[in-house]
């Protein structure tokens, strides 16, 4: 295969570069997780795509050749939809909460797959917080699968979901730039089935197209703007949380964007150990509950089939934190 053509049409900067039709995207990006793209040739294309921007189109294309190649694993059984949450930025400034949502809904008896890295690249990742709660990775899809019906939580790294996007995404190491694996791993589906897919952006720009391709592939998911990039809403101001569902968008919970009346009780530091000590605390109901992430939790319930309408889980999940929440109505 010639690369010239798709780097002709990418590759001429933000106001010259054209988009790839579906077709032709999900072809080259076939290539590019199958490894047979030539390094000189790789990189073009992946800087292509950044500056030109990633259309509907090109991400739809994408999606279905990683689609091809994804290790997926049986939905669980039970008329519960399982969970899914994609970690892949870890904590920086504030602490990563992401194992927190993941067990709460554990506690509910919500199946929950949580895919990530195990490189943290200097930053505080779930798997290093898992660690320390005693969760440790599975190998396999094979072993994701058992230990997903006998605990309900498992956490797969994306090198046994997907080889091909993880060997994508190790080239920001190399490169030094994000591409567009970082985007399409937030949007994987490990199941053969209808799960309950947590999107998380960091810009509006991405929320607008993620949203539109979730839509378009018929997904069921949450939609919010990450903190820090991971996928659960922010503990200091609930973000915009929308579900996704049979091509609607149904806003459950708005932006809160008053200013904060109280910080709410967070972790000390961010560190791994910190961020699991506060966690068992919340678990036993010796510290509170933030509010945003309560209200995250009840959008999962409902869009999981837990609940039967969004109101009762709303009602579920108060009574369970009665007293423990933290922050506005």
């Amino acid at each position: 295969m010639s690369y010239g053509q798709f780097i002709k049409e990418i590759g001429r900067g933000a106001q010259g570069a054209h988009d790839l039709p579906l077709d032709d995207a999900r072809q080259l990006y076939s290539a590019m997780l199958d490894g047979g793209v030539p390094d000189l040739e790789l990189g073009a294309i992946i800087l292509g795509l950044r500056v030109k921007g990633e259309s509907l189109d090109e991400m739809l294309g994408f999606l279905s050749a990683v689609d091809e190649r994804t290790n997926r694993l049986d939905m669980p059984h039970g008329r519960v939809r399982p969970v899914v949450l994609p970690t892949y930025n870890g904590a920086r400034k504030e602490a990563n909460l992401t194992p927190l949502l993941a067990l709460l809904l554990q506690r509910f008896g919500v199946p929950v797959l949580v895919h990530g890295l195990l490189e943290g690249f200097g930053r505080v990742t779930t798997g290093l917080i898992f660690r320390e709660l005693g969760i440790m990775p599975v190998t396999s899809t094979t072993q994701a699968q058992t230990t997903l019906e006998s605990k309900g939580l498992v956490f797969l790294p994306l090198s046994a979901l997907c080889p091909g996007i993880h060997n994508l995404l190790a080239l920001r190491s190399r490169m030094g730039v994000r591409n567009s694996a970082h985007s399409l791993v937030k949007l994987l589906n490990p199941f053969h089935g209808d799960p309950v897919l947590i999107a998380p952006a960091t810009h509006p720009d991405f929320i607008e197209l993620m949203r539109n391709i979730l839509i378009n592939r018929g997904s069921r998911a949450l939609v919010l703007r990450g903190t820090e990039g991971e996928p659960f809403a922010n503990p200091k101001r609930r973000p915009r949380l929308e579900y996704v569902h049979e091509g609607v968008v149904d806003v459950l919970f708005e932006a809160e964007h008053e200013s904060l009346r109280a910080l709410p009780n967070l972790p000390d530091a961010n560190d791994a150990v910190s961020t699991a000590k506060w966690i068992r605390r919340v678990l036993d109901k010796q510290l509170p509950l933030p509010k945003p992430i309560a209200n995250q939790l009840a959008c999962c319930l409902f869009a999981s089939g837990y609940a039967e309408d969004f109101n009762q889980a709303k009602a579920i999940v108060a009574v369970e934190a009665t007293g423990l929440l933290t922050g506005g109505n």
